[in-house]
């Protein structure tokens, strides 16, 4: 981050320093269009991928789980190398590395022979995803004006919505184009760009010293807003994943207009709120997210109808909205510049598990009651977690009176 004040203190140096810097630069720019074009790569193969396993593949259901879920396995084992290597060697390369490597993988889709050489293949998509998007989250914590890490994460985060939501349009799109090889090749494009995107961002991360030590592999200083994102993500991860069976329950045709509205409230929430993290004490505005979440999320179980369920979806998307900005500057306010990359690592390394925990719980909850008692669950989940941050990073009357 830009703006700190000089080493001698001189208040000139700092005045000048200080002055706010524009937000929206070229390199700002640059880094969201690449997002944009790896993770609409990324969004393509949502619904490509079961529908390649069980068709030319020949994969049964629990052989389509195993692979949807291989890309997880090497995401989330590598998440902890890649903020390290970021730190320890720059952003760019695993930007370029990983986009590249992602259009390796889709494009060699097609030439999988068997299951087993498409599971490798999601694999190593696991691997691209780890290098790209810890090194894109650093990126921008590097390029973010200071005092302004929420609100450029609120920006910048709409580029990964909007290729998680155009990219299995594209891709289905082009499976109805010329099949299979021509969405794989397009996602492989895709990806592509982003790797010639990444050229023209140029390293972004402060200079290390060669004897300096290594960054760990889980920054303790991300433990605290690790486990706040992961209580909200994992209600999200529950809702995302039974929304269509419960929007049946409710009497709706399909789950289409919950998440739609779902997305478009993050999305105008993100713009609306994106000056919020930054103006308001992180714990504070992460307790208030996770209970908007909670609510939302009660909401849905509690009112059984499709009112109900649209509006804790809608509740649910604010809370999330507010969620990410409020971690992602909570963390970054604890960690020096040089240890962002791990940082940004062990916070992503929670939300990965969150989208595995989060329809684990609810579907265990499902089983032995019913769909909306596992929204409550994971309703349950956000409100203790809002309370205990609340409690947690209360201010000291003392320490408040000195402040």
């Amino acid at each position: 981050m830009q703006g700190a004040a000089s080493v001698d203190g001189n208040r000139e140096d700092w005045a000048v320093t200080a002055v706010p810097e524009r937000l929206f630069t070229v390199v700002f720019i640059v880094l969201a269009l690449c997002e944009l074009a790896y993770f609409s790569a990324a969004g393509l193969t949502i619904p490509l991928t079961p529908l390649f396993a069980e068709g030319p593949m020949g994969a049964n259901e629990l052989w389509v789980g195993i692979t949807v879920g291989a890309f997880s396995v090497s995401t989330v084992a590598l998440r902890p190398f890649a903020g390290r290597l970021s730190d320890r060697r720059g952003r760019r390369p695993l930007l370029i590395g990983g986009a590249l490597l992602c259009a390796v993988a889709l494009a060699a889709h097609p030439l999988a022979p068997n299951l087993a050489v498409l599971i490798g293949l999601r694999l190593v998509l696991g691997v691209a995803e780890a290098f790209f998007f810890v090194a894109a989250f650093a990126a921008l914590a590097d390029i973010a004006p200071a005092g302004r890490a929420g609100e450029a994460l609120s920006f910048n985060s709409l580029a990964l919505y909007l290729g998680i939501a155009l990219g299995p349009l594209l891709g289905e799109w082009l499976l109805d184009a010329g099949g299979f090889t021509l969405a794989w090749v397009g996602g492989a494009v895709l990806a592509v760009a982003a790797g010639g995107l990444a050229l023209g961002i140029g390293e972004t991360a402060p200079q290390r010293e060669a004897d300096a030590p290594p960054t760990p592999l889980f920054h303790p200083a991300a433990l605290g807003p690790g486990l706040a994102i992961f209580a909200g993500t994992a209600a999200m991860g529950g809702f995302l994943a039974f929304v269509a069976l419960h929007a049946g329950d409710v009497g709706m045709q399909g789950a289409g207009p919950a998440l739609l509205l779902f997305g478009m409230v993050v999305v105008v929430s993100r713009i609306a709120f994106s000056r919020l993290p930054d103006r308001v004490p992180p714990a504070r505005l992460i307790a208030a997210a996770l209970a908007v979440a909670a609510v939302g999320m009660g909401v849905a179980s509690l009112v059984n109808s499709t009112p109900g369920l649209l509006f804790g979806a809608a509740l649910l998307g604010v809370g999330m909205a507010l969620l990410t900005p409020a971690v992602f500057a909570a963390t970054l306010a604890r960690v020096p510049p040089r240890e962002r990359g791990s940082a940004m690592a062990t916070v992503s390394i929670f939300i990965d598990l969150a989208f595995g925990a989060g329809p684990i719980l609810v579907g265990f909850v499902a089983g032995l009651a019913s769909i909306t008692a596992g929204f409550a669950s994971v309703a349950a989940v956000a409100a203790l977690a809002a309370v205990v941050v609340a409690l947690r990073f209360r201010p000291q009357p003392a320490l408040a009176a000195e402040a």
